[in-house]
Order: structure tokens, then C-alpha cells, then sequence
């Protein structure tokens, strides 16, 4: 999986510096908004391979959604990628979104099933005339516009819905049958999960790159009840070096910093070659992280 650049002029092979992408949510505010554009304007000197905007199912955050792509399109020349989900719409809305992105410009989806409508832990229902699967809605973009790349999900430790990992995995091989080229996982804290899940899906021959997904935890508390909910296990390790840090902002950044670093920095020596970051909308925690793994600047490395 790793990659090297050609041997340097004394012989000696040097590590490429891994790949990144990062995700953002749509703003809702405007306040929120120019902290968003703050953060884009740090990160983007980073040259990631993409960048990606969350969706949800309401009428309007498809469209915060659809605004931030466009100008991201149109104010910088990082590659967007808007996530579309099956949740709450028929075929025919969810094919004219597609279309809609694909006139601005979009050539990435991330194409999720959604959570359920009720939230998370609530039973899923599907629209009566929606795409019924994942997998579906790849198929359908992919009939559609087949110049669209499309990424999906993956569950180191198996979709909460899912009976166990062969079944979770079948999920998986159905989405990338039907055209999906790259797969992003949720997000893990033990490296060995992501890992031992990485076995299971090569195993199957499955050959596409599944990136793991990463969170700096700038918040630790409400980071640890949104993961889980979700269905990622927090290691107590983990939970013990954010221990009485509640009222320390801070040192809790300092050491969530640090915590992530390690976190990549071990799975690169593993030969993972490729990141994605959650990053909650701020930049400081994954510039930072970026900088540990090598990764400068662009302008940075041209004055150089």
C-alpha cells in the first residue's frame, strides 16, 4: 500500500508524504460560515486530493450543501466532493441533485444510506419510491453520469445494523460492484480494528483503497457521545488522558493533537498511505497533524 518516491541522489529511498482529504459540514449561520472559509483558507495550502461536504435529509441542508460545494468550485481549486445520502427522498429527486451537481462541476459523491429519520438508534425506513440501499444509489449515479467518482462507507468495527462482519462486508462488495471506487471508514481509535477489517475485506477481494477515517477529539466529552452512538468503541486509554482536562481547553487540544498524530503516524508505518480527516470545521488540530506527517504547504515548499 505504501508508496516511495525514487531512490534520493545518495541512494537512500524516501517516504512519500501520505495523501489527505478533509471533511466539513455545511454552515448554518453566518458567523459559522466565515469560520468555515477560515478554515478552507488554512487547509487548502495542503493540496488535499479532495475535500467533503456532509448532507443531510431536510430541503435545507441539501442546499447549505450544494452552496458550499459551488463555491468551493468557485473560489479555490480544491476538489469537492458533496455526500448525498438515500434518506427521506424518491429516485427522481435524489437523480435530479445528482444532475445538479454534475452542471457545477461535481465530479465526486460520497454516496451514503443515511441514518434513520427518527436519528440514530431509531428504526431505518426508506422512501417508498427512494433507493433502497446504498449500493442502489451508487448504481444509479453511476448509470446516470458515469464520469462521477463515486466513495462510500466502511465499518472497521461493522455497521451497527449489521448481524456481524460477513454480512457487513457483503454490504461493502455490493456497493463496490455497483461502481464505488474508494471506500472512507468511520471513524476508529484503535489502529488494530482498522486493521484486523483491512484482512477481512482484502480477503474477500475486495482491492479498493479504504481510507481510515480520522477525528481529533477537540472536544472530548461530546466527541465520545457522538462516536458511540454511532457505534465506535472508545478505548479507556483513551478516555484517561483527557481525564480532568473538562475545564482545560487548551491542554485538551495539545493532547488530542497528539493522540491523532500518533494515531496516523502509526497506521503510515504500517503502510497505510492515505488519510481523511473529520475535521468539525476547524483547522488547527489537522494542520498540525499534517505537518507531524510531513505534509507542508504548497507555497511553503515552493519557497523553499
Amino acid at each position: 500500500m505504501t508508496e516511495v518516491t525514487p531512490p534520493a541522489p545518495d541512494g537512500q529511498r524516501v517516504p512519500k508524504s501520505p495523501a489527505i482529504s478533509f471533511e466539513f459540514f455545511p454552515p448554518k449561520t453566518e458567523e459559522m460560515e466565515k469560520s468555515l472559509w477560515e478554515t478552507i483558507k488554512r487547509l487548502a495550502p495542503l493540496t488535499p486530493n479532495f475535500v467533503s461536504v456532509t448532507y443531510g435529509a431536510g430541503g435545507s441542508t441539501r442546499e447549505r450543501t450544494h452552496s458550499t460545494i459551488t463555491r468551493i468550485l468557485n473560489e479555490t481549486d480544491i476538489r469537492p466532493a458533496a455526500h448525498l445520502t438515500c434518506v427521506g427522498a424518491a429516485r427522481g429527486e435524489i437523480d435530479d441533485i445528482v444532475s445538479r451537481y454534475h452542471d457545477v462541476g461535481v465530479r465526486h459523491i460520497v454516496a451514503l444510506r443515511g441514518d434513520p429519520p427518527g436519528g440514530i438508534g431509531t428504526p431505518y425506513t426508506t422512501h417508498p419510491q427512494g433507493y433502497q440501499t446504498s449500493a442502489e444509489l451508487v448504481d444509479g449515479i453511476k448509470k446516470r453520469h458515469p464520469d462521477i467518482e463515486v466513495s462510500v462507507s466502511a465499518y472497521p468495527e461493522k455497521h451497527p445494523e449489521s448481524p456481524d462482519f460477513d454480512a457487513d462486508i457483503d454490504v461493502l462488495k455490493a456497493k463496490v460492484d455497483a461502481g464505488a471506487t474508494r471506500a472512507i471508514t468511520q471513524v476508529f481509535f484503535d489502529n488494530d480494528l482498522y486493521l484486523r477489517y483491512l484482512d477481512r475485506v482484502r480477503a474477500r477481494g475486495i482491492d479498493i483503497p479504504i481510507v481510515p477515517g480520522i477525528m481529533p477529539m477537540h472536544n472530548f466529552k461530546q466527541a465520545r457521545n457522538f462516536v458511540t452512538r454511532a457505534g465506535t468503541s472508545v478505548p479507556d486509554w483513551l478516555a484517561e488522558k483527557f481525564d480532568g482536562l473538562d475545564d482545560d481547553a487548551e491542554t485538551r487540544k495539545l493532547v488530542a493533537a497528539t493522540v491523532a498524530a500518533g494515531q496516523v503516524q502509526k497506521l503510515a508505518k504500517q503502510g497505510v498511505d492515505t488519510f481523511h480527516f473529520y475535521t468539525m470545521n476547524r483547522a488547527d488540530l489537522v494542520f498540525a497533524i499534517s505537518h507531524l506527517l510531513g505534509i507542508r504547504p504548497q507555497g511553503a515548499q515552493k519557497a523553499a
